[in-house]
């Protein structure tokens, strides 16, 4: 798989290492967009190309985390468990922690299950190994490249 595919296509297997790389990656690209919308913030075009990137890094981050998760040998719905459910979870426990006193408990409570999740999602993508061998997703990426020997063309 070459890189350009690591980052739109979401299909195939990705390791550690490339998973590691994409998120380096899609951080700076949100670091430098993160400064350029600070120091420009009246800028309305810049306003819309940050949107416009931002999008895309989304839908980035998603393929290269159902890659990651094919690696793992799991479907990539697992992407809605760990990316939705912690965002949903803490947007409830923000709604619902400034609702009213007494709500406290069920805000901690989401943000805690949103923090288990996000800890999960961290280990099972970014620590643990891939299938080793093939699996249903496709071939192991660690696994060294089959050298054909030579073909003689000449007698």
């Amino acid at each position: 798989m070459d890189f350009v595919n690591i980052f739109i296509s979401f299909n195939g297997r990705i390791n550690r290492a490339k998973y590691w790389i994409a998120v380096l990656i899609l951080t700076a690209i949100n670091l430098v967009f993160v400064a350029l919308a600070f120091l420009g913030s009246g800028s309305a075009a810049l306003h819309g190309v940050k949107t416009v990137v931002g999008i895309a890094a989304t839908i980035s981050a998603i393929a290269v985390a159902i890659k990651r998760l094919h690696d793992r040998n799991k479907s990539g719905w697992f992407v809605l468990l760990f990316v939705v459910a912690p965002a949903v979870l803490l947007g409830l426990g923000l709604a619902i922690g400034t609702m009213s006193t007494g709500t406290d408990f069920i805000a901690t409570a989401l943000w805690l299950i949103a923090m288990v999740i996000g800890l999960w999602s961290f280990v099972e993508l970014g620590c643990l190994r891939g299938t080793i061998g093939q699996n249903k997703y496709g071939s192991d990426p660690l696994a060294p490249e089959v050298l054909t020997p030579p073909v003689r063309t000449h007698a």
